[in-house]
């Protein structure tokens, strides 16, 4: 069996690819809220309250967040497949329920089965593609996952928008996610491989030391992994206001559905096309500078959001957004990778991502107690400022240990091309 287990994206395409196509299904299931949800919040269900309309996301992030965590501790017991199909199955009811609930509460409930079906397929998906690829692909195998969900996430929150603005915000925008979840069940279920004979043989030659607790050392102790974990969980912060906020923003700046779709789908569509770039960029550069600057860059177009009037102003600024999100995303993935034993992985990568996934919970609340407070730029300007503070974190904290080696092996390669 040893004989035939070999790491690499050549050497596991086909699986790799099965696993990509999923992860555009995840995508899409997430897509389905993006653009209309909180619409539908205030104009069927005459919800006011900033808070209340985030309570979607907030039941989402913490849902997602505490299945990541069980997620990342089950892999190698349960096995990475069967979290995928159990996954898929918690999302069956999701667009049926968004198509026809008759009370906000209906809606929650969507959203706790959306988090369940996200937590586990996601991160299944992200663990056995690091698990095909090996040591020296990881960020870009991690770039054309994210590529692959979060593209998935910007087409269909266009589309959602878009036909929500033809025929109306139910049921017809919702139908996507019947044959998302259908296609992703099956496509897991018959597909789709375990990897679990790629971590044997990695086991066996790695030479990264077990972590002594692995949840304190991904959470803050160790310096890598935890600027990485604070990181990830500003950044859903940041996402999370963007998700429930710039809809609210842009509605209330007189913006039609069909061009909130359009926005509210740029970042995501620049985050996903982005990593294909920044994924590979990981494989080669200091994963401390890349991680500053995106985390950068997503502050300072917050920043300039309360500021902005006309759409191309927010077309720009949703790309800057999208293309820091893009920086920092995949290299978050391959840098836990990198710092941590095959045996450790499934559990650490299943703490930073719970960190990470409770920030869209956290920046909710956060913004939507400010907003109610003093109004929606004001939410967008504290939650800029605690991104570029992260960013600073990243700075200080992190180091570069790899950048030597790496830039080397990029320059002989540009050389042989």
């Amino acid at each position: 069996m040893n004989q035939i287990i070999k790491h690499g994206l050549k050497e596991n395409w086909k699986q790799f690819m099965f696993l990509v196509i999923i992860n555009a299904f995840i995508g899409g299931m997430v897509g389905l809220e993006r653009a209309i949800l909180p619409q539908i919040a205030e104009s069927e269900f005459h919800i006011a309250a900033k808070t209340a309309i985030l309570s979607f996301i907030i039941v989402f992030g913490i849902v997602k967040a505490i299945t990541n965590y069980f997620t990342g501790a089950l892999a190698d017991k349960v096995g990475r497949k069967k979290l995928l199909v159990i996954g898929w199955l918690f999302a069956l009811p999701v667009p049926l329920i968004l198509m026809f609930a008759n009370h906000w509460n209906w809606i929650i409930v969507a959203n706790i089965l959306l988090g369940i079906n996200q937590g586990l397929t996601w991160s299944s998906s992200v663990v056995m593609k690091i698990d095909l690829v090996g040591e020296k692909q990881r960020g870009f195998a991690m770039g054309l996952n994210e590529f692959a969900g979060y593209l998935s996430i910007a087409i269909v929150a266009f589309l959602t928008g878009w036909i929500a603005g033809e025929y109306g915000l139910r049921p017809y925008p919702f139908y996507i996610g019947i044959v998302f979840s259908i296609s992703g069940l099956l496509g897991s279920w018959l597909l789709v491989k375990d990897t679990k004979h790629h971590v044997i043989q990695e086991t066996n030659s790695n030479q990264i030391a077990l972590l002594k607790n692995i949840f304190w050392d991904t959470t803050w102790k160790n310096k890598n992994l935890g600027s990485i974990t604070q990181a990830g969980l500003i950044n859903n912060l940041n996402d999370g206001m963007v998700w429930g906020i710039s809809p609210m923003l842009l509605f209330q700046k007189k913006f039609s559905l069909e061009q909130i779709g359009i926005i509210t789908a740029t970042y995501p569509a620049v985050w996903g096309l982005g990593q294909l770039v920044t994924g590979k960029m990981a494989d080669y550069f200091c994963k401390k500078d890349i991680l500053f600057v995106g985390m950068l860059l997503q502050g300072m177009s917050l920043l300039a959001m309360p500021w902005a009037i006309t759409m191309p102003h927010y077309l720009i600024l949703s790309v800057i957004l999208g293309w820091g999100t893009a920086m920092v995303y995949p290299t978050f993935l391959a840098t836990v990778a990198e710092n941590t034993h095959p045996l450790d992985r499934p559990k650490s990568l299943g703490i930073f991502r719970f960190w990470r996934d409770l920030g869209y919970a956290i920046g909710a609340i956060l913004t939507g107690i400010i907003a109610d407070r003093f109004g929606i730029n004001t939410s967008i300007i504290f939650v800029a400022i605690i991104t570029i503070v992260s960013s600073l974190i990243i700075h200080i904290r992190m180091t570069c240990q790899d950048k030597i080696s790496n830039t080397n092996e990029f320059i002989k390669i540009i050389h042989i091309k």
